[in-house]
Parts: C-alpha cells; structure tokens; sequence
C-alpha cells in the first residue's frame, strides 16, 4: 500500500475525528490547565490519540519545543500514520502545535484538562474535543 500526503492527512482526521468526544459534563469534572502548569504537564509526556479500528498514534511533547509524530504507532495507525514532527508552544493557556506536513502546516491550538487516571480533555479551538491517555 502506498501512502500519500492527501491519505496521511485523511488518516489523522479521521483518528481525531473517532476521539471527539460530546460529554461535556466531563470537562466540568476535570481540572484545567493553563500557564507554567500547562507547560510543566505536557514537557516530556505522550499523549495517545485514538486510532481508526484500534489502536493509537502517540505524540510526543519533547522538552525542547518539538513535537514528534513518529513514535511507536500501534494498530491501523502503524500502518497509516507516516511520520511527522512539528513544533509546540503554550500560548493564552493553550498548547499549540505546527506539523511540517500534517495538516498542511496549519497551527491548531488546544486549552487542556486533567481527568481523573491518565487521561486528559481537549479541545482545539476550531471547537474539535475528546479525551486522550497521558504517558511518558
């Protein structure tokens, strides 16, 4: 199977897209993050997004501003997910992240808030939300 840059971007909508989450009720019953915190939460952690058919895409958030999309994929996400590594900031109690390729280089931004365990609520702020597992 060949995979292009049009099907890799598909691949990541759609992971993104089996993720969301419509509960909010669960956002109020989290703790949010934001500032130092935020930075100090993220700085070195994976957070494993949901993969189309099972499994997950792990994304990496280095403490030197990098963020790598090459880790190891399990599941479908193996097998689609090409590797990307883009740059992350915290602006205005977000964390934001621009991929080289993935999304076509667009920013996207996300406000994020602990769970209970190890999971996490996002939302991006084109009002995209769901919930992912935190690891290191």
């Amino acid at each position: 199977m060949v995979i292009t840059h049009k099907s890799a971007v598909w691949f990541l909508a759609i992971a993104v897209a089996m993720a969301v989450v419509v509960n909010v009720p669960a956002a109020r019953a989290s703790e949010p993050l934001a500032g130092g915190a935020l930075k100090a939460f993220i700085t070195g952690k994976r957070i494993y997004l949901k993969a189309p058919l099972g499994g997950e895409l792990p994304l990496y958030y280095r403490a030197d501003g990098v963020v790598d999309g090459s880790g190891e994929a399990v599941g479908l996400g193996r097998l689609l997910a090409p590797r990307d590594s883009g740059r992350w900031w915290v602006a205005k109690n977000r964390v934001c992240q621009k991929w080289k390729t993935w999304y076509d280089g667009k920013t996207f931004c996300f406000t994020l808030a602990k769970l209970s365990g190890n999971r996490v609520f996002w939302k991006r702020d084109d009002g995209v939300q769901g919930t992912s597992r935190i690891g290191k």
